[in-house]
């Protein structure tokens, strides 16, 4: 499932490796950021869906999606071993996860247009502009 997420969200090769003895999935450098699968003893009917805890991708997932998944601080979705899951929230997930950097990017782009914060030249812009 992550995988198809990669290549649904066009994001080049993914390295499959273990980190921290987990299985990791790592996006191209400034393209994502890695996710890894756990399990732990404190949650024995649950594993995780763990991303790097200096993201808001767990805040946002829990804005989104705190209705239908349990969360780990700023770490990780708890995903149940047994039973229903949504499975295109979770693809959703993985997607957005492998794109953090570039729609952080993207989103950072979007509001210096829209706050009308350009210089002289514009780093957004391929041309020079005109104060307002």
């Amino acid at each position: 499932m992550i995988l198809e997420a990669a290549q649904s969200a066009s994001v080049g090769p993914v390295e499959e490796t273990l980190k921290w003895g987990q299985p990791a999935f790592v996006p191209p450098r400034r393209v994502g950021t890695t996710i890894r699968l756990g399990w732990t003893a404190d949650a024995p009917d649950h594993c995780a869906l763990l991303v790097h805890c200096q993201t808001d991708l767990v805040d946002r997932w829990r804005l989104i999606y705190g209705a239908a998944f349990d969360f780990d601080g700023r770490r990780a979705v708890l995903l149940p071993v047994q039973g229903a899951m949504d499975w295109d929230a979770l693809r959703q997930m993985a997607q957005m996860a492998l794109t953090y950097h570039r729609d952080k990017r993207r989103r950072a782009q979007t509001a210096h247009r829209k706050e009308g914060l350009h210089h002289r030249p514009c780093w957004c812009q391929n041309r020079t502009e005109l104060l307002p």
